[in-house]
């Protein structure tokens, strides 16, 4: 890999990072709502935020980080295979460790920490692997001819 690209790997990582910071502001505040104020069971509270801050950070990264113009139903049904199998395996052994007396809350952060490296690897080389930077800004339509559009 040569310094250019991977000065462009590291780019797209500290964008991930940020924006899945702000997932897990979102996840970590419904969390908090749901299982410290509304005293759900942790795997409803976790459930819940978890499908919240998914949401919130396939939709940014998809447009931000990796600029994909891939078919997005393809990715987000491979993004629901990654989170098949993520979400039970985190639900029940969230639940298990903190029925052996961990505080949800904690439980909730070493998940998250998971799931960032996990999803992270995940999107950059199975789901966006071919079509990372395919979605760069399109050809502008000039003024002598509407019909044709010239790179920039």
């Amino acid at each position: 890999m040569q310094k250019s690209e991977k000065i462009k790997e590291l780019i797209r990582a500290a964008k991930f990072t940020l924006i899945s910071i702000s997932a897990g502001i979102i996840q970590i505040g419904s969390f908090t709502l749901l299982y410290e104020l509304c005293q759900l069971d942790y795997w409803i509270s976790y459930l819940v935020s978890l499908l919240l801050s998914i949401i919130w950070n396939f939709t940014i990264n998809r447009k931000v980080t990796f600029k994909s113009a891939a078919n997005v139903p393809k990715a987000m049904a491979q993004l629901l295979g990654f989170y098949a199998v993520f979400t039970p395996v985190t639900m029940l052994g969230g639940q298990w460790v903190e029925g052996l007396g961990v505080h949800g809350l904690i439980v909730e952060i070493v998940t998250m920490i998971l799931n960032f490296v996990l999803e992270f690897l995940f999107c950059r080389f199975v789901i966006y692997r071919n079509s990372c930077d395919s979605a760069e800004k399109k050809p502008e339509k000039t003024e002598e001819n509407p019909e044709e559009k010239v790179e920039k």
